[in-house]
Formats: structure tokens, C-alpha cells, sequence
């Protein structure tokens, strides 16, 4: 059974860091896509980053101060959040599909979410 856990939200201050964890269990994650997005209060869901065996995205809103990245021997992905600004505050998903590249991904397995507060 596929299953994804986010781990590593919490309440930081402005200008702070933060590192998101996903546990994939049930799949290695040579085959698949994991993303992560989020969803903040009265807004969209919006995709954050993503990253497969070809390479790897960000949105516009976390270039620069968002890396991804994973340990396959852990069968785990990470999203290292520096900078963090109160408009990243959101419930973060990690998200999974089968496939080779970010272009046009579209997440079938989701995790449980994990909150992320940025706040002074």
C-alpha cells in the first residue's frame, strides 16, 4: 500500500528556516514524481516544487529560497524552506504519481498534510 508522510511543519518566525520531510512507504521512489503543494486559508491549493528522475521545478512564488530534494536510499523527499515569509504559511502536501518528468505532473497518492506557520 502506497503511503506518504509529511513530517517537520511547525511555527517559525519571518526570515526562518524550516525542512519538510516525505516517507514514502510501499514504493521506491526511482519510478515516480513527488510534489509538494500547499493550501493555504481561503485560497487555492497551489503547487510548490516538484522533482522526478529528470530534474525538478518551483513555483515562482519560492524560487530562490525553496530547494527540493531526496535520498533514495531513505526513500525520502525534502523541501528545505529558507526565507520563510508569512505567506508561505499553509498545510503542505506531499504528493505522488508515476511517471519521468514535472512537466505536466498530476498527483494521484497524497499525504496527510503537515502546518507550516510563519509568524513573528
Amino acid at each position: 500500500q502506497l503511503q506518504l508522510v509529511e513530517s517537520g511543519g511547525g511555527l517559525v518566525q519571518p526570515g526562518g528556516s524550516l525542512r519538510l520531510s516525505c516517507a514514502a512507504s510501499g514504493f521506491t521512489l526511482d519510478y515516480y514524481v513527488i510534489g509538494w503543494f500547499r493550501q493555504a486559508p481561503g485560497k487555492e491549493r497551489e503547487g510548490v516544487s516538484c522533482i522526478s528522475s529528470s530534474g525538478h521545478s518551483y513555483a515562482d512564488s519560492v524560487k530562490g529560497r525553496f530547494t527540493i530534494s531526496r535520498d533514495n536510499a531513505k526513500n525520502t523527499v525534502y523541501l528545505q524552506m529558507n526565507s520563510l515569509r508569512p505567506e508561505d504559511t499553509a498545510i503542505y502536501y506531499c504528493t505522488a504519481a508515476l511517471g519521468r518528468g514535472c512537466s505536466g505532473y498530476v498527483p494521484v497518492n497524497w499525504g496527510q498534510g503537515t502546518q507550516v506557520t510563519v509568524s513573528s
